[in-house]
């Protein structure tokens, strides 16, 4: 039985992902490693968390002897990382804590796979799970493709820019198996509300402000988190050593168009009158560094592994908005902290 690693398995995107390979694949032994930071919440995963080929381990990637240790333990064959600090906001509070875990974890990560796999690296696989804040920001035309130079302009996407560089750096130097995906901003189930679309959904729902930075003209492609999911998949499986495929949703809108789509539905599916959530929209300042539009060209993916996205962004945003008010449980627990109980209630001791 093939045994995968996936980090960051409690958070946004790495649940979807545990649960894609869970379900997918029960050949596999899937083992979910995360830190539980406050976006790791292990409640995202109740559906899959008494598969047979499902484990999950409380474990900090900064820490070398224990991700060393647990290679050696667990004999990965495989691992899909997905752990990182991602919160623009944060990084720029705490640049530090984004140095540790993305550029630091990933590199402990990569050490501990090199020493384990000792250079038999038929059936091993490192996959990197990156972002497309990497390449710096757009015009108002054109779009990052593979082969767009990097240019972060936050502490976030250095951080995330130089784990790519040392990732692709332990393939050249070491032959480590490896491939890199790019992906443009996810929406979906299970996201931790401090970010745009879950944030409003909450925050109309509550009848709360929903900020919006500057006048709202940034620009984002907007990927549903299955589809992501999928794509992890597919590149997983398919993608030669050493590639990097971008994956984007094909979505592009600025934030104060997606805002007042959202406010619209909301409206609909609260029974309020039309605008009513509308005029909750707030305008703030903007944040430092705020990078004006991604786009993502994902053409590569789409012709060499015939993945494409498989929803609209409006369809998407009423699946998510229907996600949220349906779990309202799920949303209360996280943003009354409750959520973090649940490891000691239902693991602690295992």
């Amino acid at each position: 039985m093939k045994k995968i690693l996936i980090t960051g398995g409690a958070g946004f995107i790495g649940s979807h992902v545990v649960r894609r390979f869970v379900n997918s694949y029960p050949q596999y032994e899937i083992v979910n490693l995360d830190k539980l930071t406050y976006a790791g919440n292990l409640a995202n995963l109740t559906d899959i968390e008494s598969k047979p080929n499902y484990r999950f381990l409380k474990a900090d990637i900064t820490d070398a002897a224990e991700i060393n240790e647990l290679f050696q333990r667990e004999q990965f064959d495989a691992v899909i990382h997905l752990a990182a600090e991602s919160h623009v906001d944060r990084s720029i509070a705490d640049p530090t804590a984004f140095v540790m875990t993305n550029v630091i974890g990933t590199v402990n990560l990569l050490n501990a796979a090199r020493e384990y796999w000792k250079g038999n690296y038929d059936s091993k696989r490192f996959y990197h799970v990156s972002t497309d804040e990497v390449y710096g920001a757009l015009g108002e035309t054109g779009m990052f493709t593979e082969t767009t130079a990097y240019d972060p302009h936050s502490p976030y996407s250095a951080s995330k820019a130089s784990s790519d560089h040392f990732v692709r750096a332990y393939h050249d130097t070491y032959g480590l198996d490896v491939v890199i995906s790019n992906c443009s901003n996810n929406y979906g189930s299970h996201h931790f509300p401090e970010k745009l679309i879950p944030l409003a959904i909450n925050n109309i729902k509550n009848n709360r402000p929903v900020p919006v930075y500057g006048k709202g003209e940034n620009v984002r492609d907007w990927l549903w988190v299955v589809d992501h999911a999928r794509a992890i998949d597919v590149i997983f499986h398919q993608a030669k050593t050493g590639e990097t495929y971008n994956i984007g949703g094909h979505n592009e809108w600025k934030n104060i168009d997606l805002i007042q789509l959202l406010c619209k539905i909301m409206d609909k599916k609260l029974g309020r009158e039309a605008g009513t959530s509308a005029k909750l929209i707030t305008f703030v300042t903007d944040r430092a560094g705020h990078d004006l539009r991604y786009a993502i060209d994902s053409t590569k993916l789409q012709e060499k592994l015939n993945w494409v996205p498989s929803l609209q962004f409006e369809e998407g945003l009423e699946k998510t908005v229907d996600w949220y008010l349906e779990n309202e449980k799920w949303l209360s627990d996280v943003t009354s902290g409750n959520y973090q109980a649940y490891y000691e209630t239902q693991y602690h001791g295992r």
